[in-house]
This record gives C-alpha cells, sequence and structure tokens, in this order.
C-alpha cells in the first residue's frame, strides 16, 4: 500500500525531518500500517496510542530509508459475554518498520521488519 509522506520529504536534508516523519507517521490510519501483523500480545490495536520513534535514516538513489520504531497498545478482545471474566487490559507493543519514501513525490511504501 503506498502512502504519503510529503512533510517528510519537505523536511529532508534539515535537522526537523526525524520530527516531521514522526508527527506524520503517527497521523496515518492505521490500517495504512502493519501494526496488526505485528501483534505479539493483544488481539486488537488500540487506536490513538501510537508513538514513532525514527531509528536511523539513508538516503539512495532517490529514495529515502527511514527505520522506524512503532510503540502502540493493543487489547485481547473476550466473548462479550455477561459471564466472560477476561478483563480488558491495554498491552504494550512494538515493531520496527521501514518506510520506502520517493524522494520526488513523497510516495512511500511501508515494510514490516524482523527486529
Amino acid at each position: 500500500m503506498t502512502i504519503q509522506l510529503t512533510h517528510a520529504l519537505r523536511a529532508w536534508g534539515t535537522p526537523g525531518f526525524n520530527d516531521a516523519l514522526k508527527h506524520e507517521v503517527e497521523r496515518l490510519d492505521y490500517a495504512q500500517l502493519p501494526l496488526y501483523r505485528a501483534l505479539s500480545v493483544g488481539s486488537h490495536v488500540l487506536e490513538g496510542t501510537l508513538n514513532a520513534m525514527v531509528i536511523n535514516t539513508s538516503d539512495a538513489t532517490g529514495v529515502i530509508h527511514a527505520k522506524v520504531g512503532m510503540f502502540y497498545r493493543s487489547i485481547l478482545t473476550g466473548c462479550a459475554c455477561a459471564d466472560d471474566p477476561t478483563p480488558v487490559n491495554e498491552n504494550n507493543e512494538y515493531c520496527v518498520v521501514r518506510f520506502d519514501i520517493d524522494a520526488a513525490t513523497g510516495a512511500a511504501e511501508v515494510e514490516l521488519l524482523d527486529e
């Protein structure tokens, strides 16, 4: 799925790039990110809980590569029966993704990394 990271692209090469990328990623629709595939504890991603951390960046032949840590929360949903003893607890989740951003257009692909 292609996403647009135009604010981050405009900030590329400046000291504000990491902050611009972080803020733009945190505002993406969660369906655009591989958060569900990275769940390790819960079964449902809680929206509004994403905190991104830029780990490193590089560029090569018109593509900006950004490795980003994603901190978010999930819940393990039960059957929702009246006698279901499972409490709804929030769980901490973490994954690492790589954004490959086209340096001309800001179009980006995101890939879940095994880290």
